[in-house]
């Protein structure tokens, strides 16, 4: 690998980008592509690549494909993920292990400290901010999750606002549809646009008639790697 392919990919990490590393396993030519941005010596057509990129950054796996008669392999660089929780709630005590088992880097945000200890969140990062000052500075990224469990809006809301203003591949919150009804007309009245709104999963997580804040955990982490994945395809 070329040493400006390589340097950029290390930036690439860095800021938190993805990137896809395409290599002709003819040559070994290879060119590194970050959005629309291809850096290297193959020579690629962007629109026949567009597919297999979107593919492998999505399911998170390599894969060759044959294009204009060359056998190309697509390698996916994704930042790591992540799992910005906001609420120290007891779904918070069920989801936080479930995430990390699934890779997921996972930070609790909550302000009240009486709540988001270590004796109830062990090998958690707690963030003891405003759920807005937090994600502010946590900036989530297109490999971030934002989840909403308070049921509180004074803590919810500034947080959802941050989390829709970002590329968070997932934002949920807790709360029946009435409740979530009302959190829209407040969301709305803070200027936040009906697409944006749209983003949030609410009541959060896949319908599987969870009942306990267990597999209320289940049913969130079922909806984030649903919008992290997309549903399985046997082409994929």
């Amino acid at each position: 690998m070329k040493r400006e392919i390589l340097d950029r990919l290390r930036e690439a990490q860095a800021a938190k980008e993805q990137a896809v590393l395409i290599r002709d396993l003819a040559d070994a030519s290879a060119s590194l592509m970050i959005g629309d941005t291809v850096l290297g010596n193959l020579e690629l057509d962007t629109a026949s690549v567009a597919d297999p990129v979107a593919t492998v950054l999505r399911t998170d796996k390599g894969r060759i494909e044959e294009i204009g008669g060359r056998s190309l392999f697509f390698q996916p660089f994704n930042p790591p993920k992540r799992l910005l929780l906001i609420g120290a709630v007891h779904i918070a005590q069920f989801l936080a292990p479930m995430a990390r088992m699934a890779d997921y880097s996972v930070t609790l945000i909550d302000p009240r400290t009486a709540w988001a200890t270590e004796e109830r969140f062990p090998d958690t990062i707690i963030d003891d901010r405003w759920p807005d000052e937090a994600l502010e500075a946590l900036k989530p990224d297109s490999r971030t999750a934002v989840v909403a469990l308070t049921h509180d809006p004074k803590i919810d809301e500034p947080g959802l606002e941050t989390a829709l203003a970002s590329p968070a591949f997932y934002v949920g919150a807790l709360g029946s549809k009435k409740t979530h009804a009302r959190r829209v007309e407040r969301l709305k009245e803070a200027g936040i646009g009906d697409d944006a709104i749209a983003r949030i999963d609410a009541p959060i997580g896949l319908d599987i008639g969870a009942v306990s804040p267990a597999e209320i955990a289940v049913s969130i982490l079922g909806s984030m790697t649903l919008a992290l994945h997309g549903p399985k395809r046997k082409a994929a």
